[in-house]
Formats: structure tokens, C-alpha cells, sequence
């Protein structure tokens, strides 16, 4: 095995012992099924007293064939990997870990952002838990519906479902907060915090401005072709990104060569290439 992929498995691994964690501290005691084949799971333990890894397993041995059969051997194996290591995790785990709170908002908070850090380590390194992504990946080569609409709408009937059988609302609306929390930080882990910003400049001094980035910051600028519609002049915005300690820095120098200057801020997710951080691809297996 390559250190690769020993480094993928280890992290899948890794991220299903997190959502284990997330499910037995904070969600299953509290009730809160939260979408998926976990929320369904969940419901089903309260109903029948069945294990919730047991019965996640169980959901998702349909949906590996399918999957194999629809999206290859690769991504059915890699989703059998996570679907196996989490419903272990959470069943052996489950009866030697304390309830850490009975506040079901709490819980949601916490659940989710576990859940969410855990499933956002797993995709990070192109592994899959199963469940409901999974559903949602083999329907659309059938239907071609967009996933993120389908999994919400499994998702959603998962919380209706739970609203009903546990006889709560209230329930049903922290299970939706839980959902939130979770899929803000699968985002955070995938796409990284905000601190590189991106830099619009539009100045008829654009080429003194370019020249001092370059000299001052030692940041590379981008030229873009516009022209502005009220008027129909052609102009060049500049384009570029810089790291947070550089944002003072960039605006007075910007303002000092023309303090007419029209500038764009916005956030940037994540950078790659030369003067941030560079990718390094997985290596591709089987």
C-alpha cells in the first residue's frame, strides 16, 4: 500500500470515528435524527431497540451494490470502507461513553459540528460514509437531479419522520439546526477559512498601482479586459489576492496613487499556486 493511500484510509478512519463520536455523545441520546441514514437509524433504535451502526449497515448494503453496479468498483468500495468503520465505531463505542448533556440545543450544536468536522475529514480525503450522499449520488446518474436538492429532500422527510414518531417538533426543529451546523463545517473543512481576500481595483493609474504591488507586496496583479456600460469606456481591473496581514498594506497603497479609486473586496475560500499553498493530488489506486 502507498503512503497515499495509507494516508486517505487513515483519514477516512479518522473522520467516521469523529461522526461516531458526534452521533453517540450528542444526537442518538437526545433523539435528534438528523437526515440520513443516521436519522433513520436513530428512529428505528427508539422504535425497535435496534443498534444504530447495525442498522445503518444494514440501510446501506443495498446502496453499495447499486452503487458498484452504477458508479464502479472504486467509489463502492471506498463507501463500504466508511459505512463499515462508522457503524463499528458507533456501536462499540456507544456503551462506554457518558451522555455529555440532556439540552437538546446543545446537543444539536455539538452533534452537528462533530458530525460535520468528521464527514468534512472524510470527503477531504475522497472517502464516503455512505448513507444518503450515496442515495443521492446513485439516483442522479438514474434521474439527474442536482444532489444537493435530493438530499435535501431525504433529509427532509428523515426530520418530518422524526417529528412524527417522537411526538416533537421542538425535536424536529434541532435535528434541522443540527443539519445546519453540519453541513456549515463539512464547507469549513473542504473549502478552508477565509483568509486570503481578493482585490477588484478599477483606476485610470492602474499601471503605477500594478507596479507597486509588484514591487511593494511582491504579489502578482492580473489585468482584466472591461469596459463600463453607462459610459462605454474600455478599462483594465485589476485582480489580486492577498493574505489578511497584506489588506492595510494593499488599500493605502492603492489610495495613495489615486484616491478616486474604485476597490472590491471579498472573501476567498482557498488559493493554490504560486505565493499560497500548493495542491498535491492524491494518487489514483486500482
Amino acid at each position: 500500500m502507498s503512503a497515499s493511500l495509507f494516508f486517505e484510509f487513515l483519514g477516512v478512519t479518522l473522520g467516521a470515528l469523529l461522526i461516531a463520536l458526534g452521533l453517540d455523545l450528542y444526537l442518538v441520546p437526545n433523539k435528534i435524527a438528523a437526515g440520513g441514514v443516521s436519522g433513520i437509524s436513530t428512529i428505528l433504535h427508539y422504535v425497535i431497540g435496534v443498534p444504530v451502526g447495525v442498522t445503518m449497515l444494514i440501510l446501506n448494503i443495498p446502496l453499495f451494490v447499486i452503487s458498484i453496479y452504477r458508479l464502479g468498483f472504486v467509489f463502492g468500495f471506498r463507501s463500504l470502507f466508511g459505512a463499515t468503520i462508522l457503524s463499528v465505531f458507533v456501536d462499540t463505542l456507544a456503551p462506554y461513553l457518558p451522555v455529555v448533556t440532556h439540552d437538546p440545543l446543545l446537543a444539536a450544536l455539538f452533534g452537528g459540528a462533530v458530525v460535520g468536522l468528521g464527514l468534512g475529514i472524510v470527503f477531504r480525503h475522497r472517502g464516503t460514509t455512505g448513507g444518503t450522499d450515496l442515495a443521492a449520488a446513485t439516483l442522479q446518474s438514474y434521474i439527474g437531479i442536482n444532489i444537493g436538492q435530493l438530499l435535501f429532500i431525504v433529509d427532509g422527510l428523515v426530520v418530518l419522520t422524526a417529528g412524527i414518531v417522537f411526538k416533537s417538533w421542538e425535536l424536529a426543529m434541532y435535528a434541522l439546526l443540527s443539519i445546519f451546523v453540519a453541513s456549515w463545517l463539512v464547507d469549513l473543512v473542504q473549502e478552508g477559512i477565509s483568509y486570503t481576500k481578493a482585490f477588484f481595483i478599477i483606476s485610470d493609474k492602474h499601471k503605477e498601482i500594478a507596479d507597486l504591488i509588484m514591487s511593494d507586496l511582491n504579489r502578482g496583479v492580473t489585468a482584466l479586459k472591461a469596459q463600463g456600460m453607462y459610459t462605454g469606456t474600455e478599462r483594465e481591473i485589476l485582480l489580486v489576492v492577498v493574505n489578511r496581514i497584506e489588506i492595510s498594506r494593499l488599500k493605502n497603497l492603492v489610495y495613495e496613487i489615486d484616491p478616486g479609486a474604485f476597490v472590491i473586496l471579498a472573501d476567498v475560500h482557498e488559493v493554490l499556486g504560486e505565493g499560497f499553498k500548493k495542491y498535491r493530488p492524491f494518487k489514483k489506486f486500482f
